[in-house]
């Protein structure tokens, strides 16, 4: 889906290998996905991005087809930091030991850990569809419970949800793609079959359950830690006019406690931008990775 410059291969971390394609040439630019998805959301995205800089679109642990870890009884398995440390580690391996990075959703949040944990690393930044997850979490109300209903029960403990997703994860998926896209939104049945694929790997399952009870712990711990602490490098802030993320909160000023130097707007679509308008998203990422 990418075309013939894009290469997929496999990278070995400390401790889990993980799946990417890379392609082009010029600065290095990471992309992150986000649940349930996997490094094809930048499908539309990354050939036109290889114009400008080498890109690299992978799989986050648990997901996709990169290493699913056995979980820990604290989470950290899973936690933004353990997946934050994996990116780091696959950049050095191909060779960068500083980079651009943009997340949406999950890798969204992998990318706001990222940023703090290693700020000698991320040259800017940007994510997508997300306010930080402490705040989240601290204005929980029922509007935000009701839209979000999956950070609670994604959490549950002693296998409740995956054995629910897994009865059905065909529906599973395909209803959050639904729900969560705009109005107009059209994804490549190419992209689709690639998550179900991915996602009915019970152990895919079970990871991602495991990536939302790391944000409701651990996570938590780790940003209150650095409550004092904000990303020092430029911070770009995309999200989708027609989500939740929108209507809940003013995004902007919400990351400006968080950040030091951000810009951003929303833009005319659902939660999937990159698959959504990724026109738009690409003409944005290259403005800002390339000034």
């Amino acid at each position: 889906m990418f075309g013939e410059q894009f290469k997929q291969s496999r990278v070995a971390c400390a401790e889990v290998e993980i799946n990417l394609v890379q392609g082009g040439s010029g600065s290095p630019l990471l992309l992150l996905h986000g649940y349930p998805q996997t490094h094809v959301m930048w499908h539309a995205v990354a050939p036109a991005l290889a114009e400008h800089f080498h890109v690299v679109c992978a799989d986050l642990r648990g997901y996709g087809d990169s290493s699913k870890p056995e979980s820990s009884a604290d989470h950290s398995t899973y936690s933004k930091r353990a997946m934050a440390r994996d990116m780091v580690e696959v950049m050095a391996q191909l060779g960068y030991s500083e980079f651009h990075v943009a997340g949406h959703d999950r890798g969204a949040r992998v990318t706001h850990r990222m940023a703090l944990d290693h700020p000698d690393e991320v040259l800017k930044a940007c994510v997508m569809d997300i306010a930080p997850t402490l705040h989240m979490f601290r204005t929980t109300d029922q509007e935000f419970a009701t839209g979000y209903y999956h950070w609670f029960f994604l959490i549950q403990p002693d296998g409740l949800p995956e054995h629910m997703i897994g009865l059905d994860p065909d529906h599973y998926l395909r209803s959050k793609i639904s729900k969560w896209s705009g109005a107009n939104a059209v994804f490549a049945p190419e992209a689709l079959a690639e998550y179900l694929r991915c996602f009915r790997n019970p152990a895919t399952i079970h990871a991602t359950c495991e990536d939302y009870r790391a944000a409701a712990s651990i996570d938590l711990q780790h940003d209150e830690q650095d409550l004092n602490k904000r990303i020092a490098c430029p911070l770009l802030v995309l999200w989708g006019a027609e989500g939740l993320v929108n209507r809940k909160y003013q995004v902007l000023d919400v990351w400006r406690e968080r950040a030091k130097q951000v810009e951003g707007r929303a833009l005319d679509c659902g939660h999937f931008l990159p698959e959504e308008v990724p026109e738009v998203v690409v003409e944005e990422l290259t403005r800002f990775f390339k000034d």
